[in-house]
């Protein structure tokens, strides 16, 4: 072996040699520096418009009411409106009335009163002779008095709807179900001391059997649905009355909202619903005297 080539072989040699240790030392200084990802977004935003009952997160959700499991004291919840999914047909409603149980059908209006728009609703079902139930919220019956009187004056049936809409209600103990179940009575009859609210209707159909059971203990029957439009959802007028009006049939309970967000385009699917819907079927206000 000449000279030259030795020289040439020894200089490949450090040249690896040092290839390595740079590389070694790149990974090691890689593992020394923290992590620069950027957090991800949550998702979450606020909104400054004031309670939006039906908008608020799912069961289960970030931010919203804790899912309850088979094995929670308070057993499952079976929910409707607020993106679940679900709806009348289920199996584990407990007892809670889907239909009037006569050929008559039943508009229902939840969340309210709303100064905006239980007025309108309130206009268009006297226009057409009509009495419905209305699912009121304790805070709003309290904030709006005058508005529960104006319900009870024209001939509509109330429905206790909880205190604060609170769809994971029925998750809680009986003791502080009846006590909310109770307040918000008492704001009803602040207003109109002497009107039956024989109705309860639970946040979301988040029904349980303890919430049943406490309704029923106060001598209210649980009342859930049977045509659900999704009005909360803002799918627009067309929606909305298209949805009702295909679906109704006698003895259907029918789910609309009066607040709780933008309810404009319920006022104007109702506009369009009531002259079929009188048309077709004898609609009533829910009794006051359920078996």
């Amino acid at each position: 072996m000449t000279r030259g080539s030795s020289t040439a072989r020894a200089a490949g040699i450090v040249t690896l040699v040092v290839a390595g240790l740079l590389g070694s030392a790149y990974v090691l200084g890689r593992s020394l520096v923290p992590d620069q990802t950027p957090p991800h977004s949550t998702g979450v935003t606020t909104s400054a418009d004031g309670p939006h009952y039906a908008d608020q997160p799912s069961v289960g959700e970030p931010g919203g009411t804790p899912r309850v499991s088979a094995s929670n004291s308070a057993g499952p919840v079976e929910t409707g409106q607020d993106g679940s999914g679900r709806d009348a047909g289920g199996d584990n409603l407990f007892g809670a009335h889907a239909t009037t149980g006569s050929p008559r059908l039943a508009l229902t209006f939840d969340d309210g009163p709303d100064p905006r728009y239980t007025p309108q609703v309130l206009a268009l079902l006297r226009e057409y002779d009509v009495q419905a139930t209305f699912c009121v919220v304790g805070e709003n019956a309290q904030n709006h008095p005058d508005l529960v009187r104006s319900i009870v004056d024209a001939g509509h049936t109330l429905c206790n709807h909880s205190w604060h809409h609170d769809v994971g209600l029925g998750a809680r103990s009986a003791d502080a179900i009846r006590s909310d179940l109770l307040r918000t009575n008492a704001a009803i009859r602040a207003a109109v001391p002497n009107a039956p609210i024989v109705w309860y209707r639970q946040p979301g159909g988040a029904w349980t059997y303890p919430v049943v059971s406490v309704a029923r203990q106060l001598g209210m029957t649980p009342l859930h649905w049977s045509v659900d439009p999704s009005d909360w959802e803002l799918p627009g007028a067309n929606k909305i009355s298209a949805t009702v009006l295909s679906q109704a049939e006698p003895g259907s309970v029918v789910l609309l909202h009066d607040a709780g967000g933008d309810r404009q385009g319920t006022v104007e699917a109702l506009r369009r619903i009531l002259p079929d819907l009188t048309a077709r079927f004898v609609l009533e206000a829910l009794p006051t005297d359920p078996t």
